[in-house]
């Protein structure tokens, strides 16, 4: 074999091999980044749940206030005008 052919052999063998771990490399990154995707996506269930629970243990509360206390959805108006801050001069 020429010294021309061994370089070209050579040179491609290195490029394959250069390719072969770049894809490797590419595989576990890709594979890196997909189970990230998966942990966050479980911390965000974990925290959708979290706060769904504590919304349901808002509302039971709610609930029990409501039953125990007489709310009303207004404010009543003040009856002497002067409650808003001052005298009207």
């Amino acid at each position: 074999m020429s010294r021309a052919s061994k370089l070209t052999l050579f040179g491609t063998s290195c490029m394959a091999a250069a390719i072969v771990v770049g894809v490797h490399y590419s595989q576990r990154a890709e594979k890196a980044a997909m189970h990230a995707g998966v942990v966050r996506d479980i911390e965000q269930q974990r925290v959708k749940k979290e706060r769904q629970a504590d919304f349901e243990m808002q509302k039971a509360l709610e609930k029990e206030y409501k039953k125990i206390q007489q709310v009303h959805d207004t404010v009543p108006p003040v009856a002497d005008g002067a409650g808003a801050g001052g005298n009207v001069a």
